[in-house]
C-alpha cells in the first residue's frame, strides 16, 4: 500500500502541469482567529475561491484530459451532488463535450442551478450518493458513454491531489492537516502527497456525526452499507461505492478520524466567514469544525485545514445565522 501512495502521489505531480490552464491555484491563508483558539497555527487551503467553487474541478478536469479523444466525444455522465456536477459541466463546457449530470433528489437548489450555469443537463434520482452513482453508471453504459466518477477514479484522485501539490510546493511544512472525508477522493489525492512531503504529517479525516459511513466502514475493516441523517454536509454525505479504489488508501493514509454534530459544522461555517469575509459550505465547516472541536490537536502545532469548497445557498446561511453565532 505504500508504493500505491507513492504512485497517487507522483500521478498528482503529473496531473498539475496537465490542468494548470483550466483551474485556478487557490490562496494557502493564515487562520489567525482559529489559530488562537487552538494555541498554534492554522492554514486554510482556500479551494472555495477556486472554479467553480470547489476542489472537484480539478479531479474533473483532470479525468477529461486523460480520456482518449475518441470516448470524449461520445459524452460524459457524471453523479454528484452539486459540486461535482458543476466541476464535471464546466470541463464538459471548456471542451465542447456532452454530457449529463445525475444528482440526488434532495441536492441544493443553489448547487443544482449552478451545474445548470455551466450548461450541465440536470437529472435527479435516489436520495443517497450511492443511489445516483449506481444509476448514472448504469446509464452510462446503456448509453455508451463515459462515466467520471466523483471519486472512484485514478485520474480523479490524481486530480484531486493537485491541489496537495500546491500546498507542498508553497514550502510551508505541516505537522496535521485536517480534510472532510465523503467517498475519499480528496483525502486520498491530498493526502498521498503531503505524506510523501512530510512523512510525519497527521491526517485527521473529518466527517458530519449524521453521515460517517467512511469513519465507520474503516473501523469495520469493510465498506458498509449505512444510513445517512440529514446534515449541512451534503457534500460529504452518502454511501461508499463497493471496491472503491479509495477505501484501502484512506485506511493506509488516515491517522484518525474527527466526526463532529451539527451545531459545530454551523458554528465553524460562521467563524470562516466572520474572518474571510466569504461563505463556505457545510463539508468545509465539518474540516474546520474537526480542528475547533479537538483544540489540543493543533496546539503547538502548524494545521492546515483544507477548505473545500463554498457553494452554499443564502437560505442555509440565513437559518445557521438564526441560530446564534459561534463562541
Amino acid at each position: 500500500m505504500g508504493n500505491d501512495v507513492e504512485r497517487v502521489a507522483a500521478a498528482a505531480v503529473a496531473a498539475l502541469p496537465r490542468i494548470a490552464g483550466m483551474i485556478r491555484e487557490t490562496p494557502l491563508t493564515c487562520f489567525e482567529s482559529l489559530g488562537s483558539k487552538v494555541g498554534g497555527e492554522v492554514w486554510c487551503k482556500r479551494e472555495n475561491l477556486q472554479r467553480t467553487g470547489s476542489f472537484k474541478l480539478r479531479g474533473a478536469v483532470n479525468r477529461l484530459l486523460t480520456l482518449p479523444p475518441d470516448e470524449r466525444a461520445r459524452g460524459c455522465v457524471a453523479a454528484s451532488s452539486g459540486n461535482h456536477g458543476a466541476a464535471v459541466a464546466c470541463a464538459l463546457g471548456q471542451l465542447g463535450v456532452p454530457g449529463v449530470i445525475f444528482v440526488p433528489e434532495r441536492t441544493s437548489a443553489a448547487k443544482v442551478e449552478k451545474i445548470r450555469r455551466y450548461g450541465g443537463d440536470v437529472r435527479f434520482h435516489g436520495v443517497d450518493g450511492l443511489d445516483t452513482e449506481q444509476h448514472a453508471r448504469s446509464f452510462a453504459a446503456d448509453h455508451g458513454m463515459c462515466y467520471v466518477s466523483p471519486y472512484n477514479d485514478p485520474e480523479v484522485v490524481a486530480g484531486q491531489g493537485t491541489c496537495g501539490v500546491e500546498i507542498a510546493a508553497a514550502g510551508t511544512a505541516f505537522d496535521a492537516a485536517f480534510i472532510a472525508v465523503g467517498g475519499g477522493g480528496l483525502v486520498s489525492g491530498v493526502g498521498s502527497v503531503l505524506r510523501a512531503a512530510w512523512p510525519g504529517i497527521r491526517l485527521y479525516g473529518c466527517q458530519p456525526a449524521a453521515s460517517a459511513v467512511m469513519a465507520e466502514s474503516v473501523a469495520a475493516g469493510r465498506i458498509l452499507d449505512l444510513p445517512s441523517g440529514p446534515t449541512l454536509s451534503d457534500g460529504t454525505a452518502g454511501g461508499i461505492e463497493t471496491g472503491s479504489i479509495t477505501f484501502p488508501l484512506v485506511r493506509r493514509l488516515v491517522d484518525e478520524f474527527l466526526l463532529v454534530d451539527e451545531p459545530a459544522i454551523a458554528a465553524a461555517m460562521q467563524r470562516y466567514r466572520a474572518e474571510f469575509g466569504e461563505p463556505v459550505e457545510g463539508a468545509a465547516g465539518v474540516a474546520l469544525a474537526a480542528l475547533a472541536g479537538n483544540p489540543e490537536l493543533g496546539r503547538g502545532q502548524r494545521s492546515l485545514v483544507i477548505v473545500c469548497g463554498g457553494n452554499v445557498s443564502d437560505e442555509t446561511l440565513a437559518a445557521i445565522d438564526a441560530g446564534g453565532r459561534p463562541g
